[in-house]
């Protein structure tokens, strides 16, 4: 999206006065849940060694509470390239730095432009790009694949290769994916693909074989991409809009077994079986007309059965909070700004085994945040 489009969409003329983050509750049926409540940790994580971060394009949480994030070294300006810091950095909960790894390598094909990361319970680290978009690239180029990784950097598996993509339907390659998340108890490996693709895939998360893939109401793929509008869409009231997705730019999977799936660019949050059967459309709604609302990431609260559905909001710069059980906004975390606890542009987030959140930022801030859940009083 152009920068200029995203920041005369909405403009907010007061700074922060403390780093409380507000949350706002929901209206109707929504008001008898209470939307948990954040604080920004203002001081979090600490960068050494004077890196300079470009990009800060997604981020994880593995089982030790340890926070993966995931940035875009190259589009560092020149001038600051020196100090760029590797693309993936590891951080306790406290954000003291753990270790880095990632970039070009013999061996495997590294994303010519970082987009997605994931860690499952396993420990393995997915890394996903989406070079090529929104400028296609000389064939043969382009990010086409996903990678997994040991912690420590050592590369397991390889599914795709670098710009060999056929198209919707190709049963071996991605084409610019936008995220990734592992169902360690059927040990498959779902693929919001994303930016040049409109379809989920799944995969066997061991082998990389293929199993099974769908577009927007659990329809078919369609072999004849539409290219993606240049801004998000706004959809009459209503209507659950067009039959394929737009760009499925995230992907979660529930201890229930439901599929969420973040349509970015049609504003619809669609819910799926692991098989792909359709269940529902649900809208990101705003206050302000003017604005429309982009679902672009997702975490779920820690609780065992995952009470809050925490959606990235790239179009008011923000985190809506859901009742997963009704699917009814309850509240909503942050406003446009480069402040403590503001974003722009919020980009993918995560959550931790205690509640907290955490949010990676592209294009201005550059930059992950954590947001500490406050205890109930």
């Amino acid at each position: 999206m152009n920068v200029r489009q995203w920041r005369a969409a909405f403009v907010v003329g007061t700074a922060m006065l403390s780093a409380w983050v507000v949350v706002t509750a929901g209206a109707g049926p929504s008001e008898t849940t209470r939307a948990p409540a954040f604080q920004v940790d203002p001081g979090w994580p600490a960068i050494p060694n004077n890196w300079v971060l470009g990009e800060v394009t997604s981020i994880a949480v593995d089982s030790r509470d340890h926070i993966w994030v995931l940035h875009r070294p190259r589009s560092i300006p020149a001038e600051r390239r020196a100090q760029a810091a590797p693309p993936v950095l590891e951080f306790d909960a406290a954000g003291k730095f753990l270790g880095s790894w990632g970039g070009d390598a013999p061996g495997y094909d590294w994303p010519e432009r970082e987009h997605g990361i994931f860690v499952d319970g396993k420990g393995y680290v997915w890394i996903s790009g989406n070079g090529g978009w929104p400028r296609p690239t000389a064939p043969g180029t382009g990010d086409d694949m996903i990678l997994k990784f040991t912690t420590a950097g050592k590369l397991v598996l390889q599914i795709g290769h670098r710009g060999k993509s056929t198209g919707n339907t190709d049963t071996v390659n991605v084409h610019q994916p936008a995220d990734t998340f592992v169902d360690s108890r059927a040990n498959e490996l779902y693929v919001a693909d994303g930016y040049g693709d409109q379809r989920i895939v799944v995969f066997d998360a061991n082998t990389g074989a293929f199993k099974r893939m769908w577009g927007a109401f659990g329809n078919a793929p369609s072999p004849e991409l539409k290219p993606n509008p240049p801004v998000p869409q706004p959809q009459e009231a209503g209507t659950e809009g067009p039959p394929q997705f737009g760009l499925p730019h995230a992907v979660k999977v529930s201890n229930d077994g439901t599929v969420y799936v973040a349509d970015r660019i049609n504003n619809r949050i669609q819910l799926f079986t692991t098989a792909g059967k359709y269940l529902r459309t649900v809208r990101v709604t705003n206050e302000d007309a003017a604005v429309v609302p982009v679902p672009a990431g997702f975490s779920f609260s820690p609780d065992k059965k995952q009470r809050f559905l925490y959606v990235v909001d790239s179009g008011p710069m923000r985190v809506v909070i859901f009742d997963r059980e009704t699917m009814r906004q309850v509240g909503a975390v942050g406003m446009r700004g480069a402040g403590p606890g503001e974003f722009n542009i919020v980009h993918h987030m995560a959550a931790d085994s205690k509640g907290n959140l955490y949010t990676a930022e592209i294009v201005t801030n550059r930059r992950a945040q954590r947001f500490v859940l406050q205890k109930a009083r």
